[in-house]
C-alpha cells in the first residue's frame, strides 16, 4: 500500500502531492490493478490533511482513468502505468549515480536542477 507525504512547504497543492505520488507508485509498480488504495480516514491520520483534499486526489485519479471507487469497499486501481518497475537496472543505475552525486557534496536541489536539465535535453515538448 502506498503511503503519502505530504510537503507543505513544496509550494505543490496538497492533492496534486497525492495524484503525483499515486502515479509515481503505478509507474514503478509499487501499485497494480486491483490494489486498493488507502482511505481518505487512513491518509488524514497518516497526514494531518482535510478528507476533501484526498477525495479530490481520487476524484482527480477516477477521472484519468487510473482508479475507481466502489461504494461501500473504497478505491482501487484499474490500470497501471508501470514501463519502469522498481527493480529495473535503470534504477540500479540511478541510485549509483546520486549516491556518487551526494558523496560529491551535492544536496537536493543541486541534484534535482542537474537532473531536471538533463531530462529536459532529452525529453523537449514530452508531456509525458
Amino acid at each position: 500500500m502506498v503511503e503519502y507525504r505530504i510537503d507543505r512547504r513544496s509550494g505543490v497543492a496538497t492533492y496534486v502531492q497525492i495524484v503525483q505520488q499515486t502515479k509515481q507508485a503505478l509507474r514503478l509498480g509499487l501499485l497494480e490493478p486491483g490494489d486498493k488504495l488507502p482511505t481518505a480516514r487512513e491518509v488524514v491520520e497518516a497526514t494531518a490533511i482535510n478528507p476533501n483534499t484526498v477525495l479530490k486526489a481520487y476524484r482527480e485519479l477516477e477521472r484519468e482513468g487510473l482508479v475507481e471507487a466502489r461504494r461501500g469497499l473504497g478505491t482501487f486501481v484499474r490500470r497501471g502505468l508501470n514501463t519502469a518497475p522498481a527493480d529495473s537496472p535503470l534504477r540500479t543505475d540511478l541510485d549509483a549515480w546520486a549516491a556518487r552525486a551526494r558523496e560529491a557534496g551535492l544536496d537536493r536541489d543541486d541534484v534535482d536542477a542537474l537532473f531536471t536539465s538533463v531530462l529536459d535535453t532529452y525529453f523537449k515538448g514530452d508531456d509525458s
